[in-house]
């Protein structure tokens, strides 16, 4: 392949194909006409054919020129089509995003931040996921993912883990269970295994419990386990059942109708984290949904035990008061 030969060439022959004239193909590339027929003759030598014959009055292409301009077209058509969606890309005209989080993060801002990033970049479709912390990680490291929003798992050092909220423990259930009718706040020390429910050890709540809380009672028999909050909504609503996941999730679809009840001493908080590549630039589409998602988290009253990270407290949602403990630990 000859390297001396660039799109400047290709675009000076067809321009000067399409006029037949070489001061009209000039005129229209913005060039003086020396310079256009110093670029036609290098091409000529490039490739070692005579693309055009010039008279006085008219250049007329060479039968070689002539079966190659199609070919000419093509190539600037394809390359001007690849640049422009480019671009496109680059300012969120077009373009799809892949998503991880955590289902209480979905439900809770997502579905709104879509929603408003939809308003601005209509030609943007999206995939949302709720998968296991340990699936999402993997996900992201194999750039299946974008990126994530949701716990820490295993902590892999090609990950970058960003902490966005502080999201409390507590205690859910019905609320005719004896936990839910008790007066104070809940201890661990008080809780036992007998109705417990807990979440398998490739989750990030079932990781985290495991290492912050294995020692306590609770944990000390036999116990189901699950591995989604959606079928703890299914396991708990039959009533003499209890688990253990933080006030975020706790707000997510069907534990609306379960009661929550924080935990403390000690208080136990998770961090929800933005995972991503290390070292790996988001894209601009992703990176303006992300600013999207954040600002609809710092507009939402946060329930209580969910604070944003590095910020003031947001505003509290006035449905329920808690008393508030010292002892905090965080996920990895």
């Amino acid at each position: 392949m000859n390297r001396t030969i660039s799109l400047r060439h290709l675009r000076s022959f067809v321009e000067v194909a399409n006029a037949g004239s070489f001061t009209t193909a000039a005129a229209r590339l913005f060039v003086t006409q020396s310079a256009l027929t110093a670029t036609i003759q290098q091409f000529e030598e490039s490739i070692g054919l005579k693309l055009f014959d010039r008279s006085t009055r008219r250049v007329i292409m060479t039968q070689e020129a002539v079966r190659f301009k199609a070919e000419a077209d093509r190539i600037l058509r394809d390359f001007d089509s690849a640049i422009s969606d480019l671009q496109s890309f680059a300012e969120s005209q077009k373009g799809h995003i892949r998503i991880a989080a955590a289902a209480s993060v979905i439900y809770q801002f997502l579905v709104t931040a879509v929603g408003k990033f939809r308003q601005q970049y209509p030609g943007v479709t999206f995939t949302l996921r709720d998968a296991g912390a340990e699936q999402v990680e993997q996900m992201v490291m194999d750039g299946e993912l974008d990126f994530a929003i949701t716990s820490r798992h295993k902590g892999i050092d090609e990950l970058s883990y960003v902490p966005l909220l502080e999201d409390r423990y507590g205690v859910v259930c019905r609320a005719d269970h004896p936990l839910a009718r008790r007066s104070g706040p809940l201890r661990w020390a008080d809780l036992g295994p007998e109705g417990f429910v807990a979440f398998t050890a490739d989750t990030g709540i079932g990781t985290f419990l495991h290492e912050n809380a294995g020692h306590w009672p609770v944990f000390g028999g036999e116990r189901d386990e699950i591995s989604s909050t959606t079928s703890l909504f299914a396991v708990l609503n039959e009533g003499g059942r209890f688990s253990i996941i933080p006030a975020l999730a706790a707000k997510a679809a069907g534990f609306t109708d379960l009661a929550y009840r924080e935990l403390a001493a000690p208080v136990l908080s998770r961090e929800i984290c933005l995972i991503t590549r290390r070292l790996r630039s988001l894209s601009p589409s992703s990176q303006r949904m992300l600013d999207v998602i954040m600002d609809t988290i710092r507009a939402q009253a946060l329930p209580d035990g969910v604070s944003i990270i590095g910020e003031e407290p947001a505003p509290r949602s006035p449905t329920r008061h808690t008393t508030h403990h010292t002892t905090r630990r965080k996920a990895g």
